[in-house]
């Protein structure tokens, strides 16, 4: 039996996307899905468009809040599913996206995953894919891009081991505060698909102030990086010193010993392993890193 997935969806006020989101969560025709919406009471066309498919949502409210995270806390108060994830009022999951993320979570160890980030436009076109390589706690914690978060779902089991709540302190940095505490307890997996798109709009976008983000976000950063990270840190650095002197040697066995300086970060790194699509089978299964 397909496990059920709990998908929250928050919204204030963006009647002209959001319909495209709901659809693009119960178009899938997952049949264990338990699609929850918390709006905030908007003021423009968005109740109108959640009743007419309340009938498909295993619960929705319309009611004043004190923004995006403490409507996603609302949300997945009310969800049971084994499986979680939020998508945001203007976002959307890509074709059969619920159906990947069921197959992904069989593999064994995979406790949250992170699809291709990607974006989408204002007419819901596909107009741009990242491909940032795998994430460890290492990475997040020293590397300026981002974990997108229309792309990533969890289990609960790792959702009740974090504390089972997303911050409310945070008005931009929400999602990456509970980052870290995943980290704390589980790997991120990236395997090479879309799941979620995030959308690109010209106007009132609360996730295009970077600055804002980025200053929540190092006050995260502050308050989460533990001694064993501060010593990796460190010994990254070291490596990177070492192998820009390997890239202005003379010596032959230059390549030799950058290829070990490499070896030896991915190892300090200690990613996951890698999730590919086996084209015989046609499943995706885990393909260890090659250190």
């Amino acid at each position: 039996m397909l496990p059920k997935i709990s998908i929250v969806t928050p919204s204030f006020n963006q009647g002209q996307f959001l319909e495209e989101t709901i659809l693009s969560v119960i178009g899938q025709g997952y049949p264990n899905l338990e699609y929850i919406l918390i709006d905030g009471g908007s003021t423009d066309n968005s109740a109108e468009i959640i009743r007419k498919y309340e009938g498909r949502l295993a619960y929705w409210v319309s009611e004043s809040d004190g923004g995006m995270y403490e409507a996603i806390q609302k949300g997945f108060a009310k969800s049971t599913g084994e499986i979680m994830g939020w998508i945001n009022s203007d976002d959307i999951l890509h074709r059969n996206a619920l159906f990947t993320i069921a197959e992904l979570f069989t593999l064994p160890g995979v406790s949250w995953i992170q699809g291709i980030p990607n974006v989408i436009d204002e007419k819901g076109r596909l107009v741009q894919t990242i491909n940032l390589g795998p994430w460890s706690e290492l990475r997040f914690y020293t590397d300026d891009y981002c974990i997108q978060q229309e792309s990533t779902f969890w289990r609960r089991e790792l959702w009740n081991n974090a504390g089972g709540y997303i911050s409310t302190e945070y008005k931009l940095a929400g999602d990456y505060e509970l980052w870290s505490r995943f980290f704390h307890h589980a790997k991120l997996f990236t395997p090479s698909c879309m799941l979620g798109g995030f959308r690109l709009r010209r106007e009132n976008q609360l996730s295009l102030n970077w600055d804002a983000y980025k200053t929540e976000r190092n006050i995260v950063r502050e308050t989460a990086i533990q001694n064993t990270i501060t010593e990796k840190v460190q010994k990254i650095n070291h490596l990177q010193k070492l192998k820009k002197i390997c890239s202005r040697s003379r010596f032959l066995n230059v390549i030799f010993l950058t290829s070990r300086i490499e070896r030896k970060m991915i190892e300090i790194h200690e990613y996951p392993s890698d999730i590919i699509f086996d084209r015989k089978s046609q499943k995706f299964m885990l393909q260890k890193q090659v250190n």
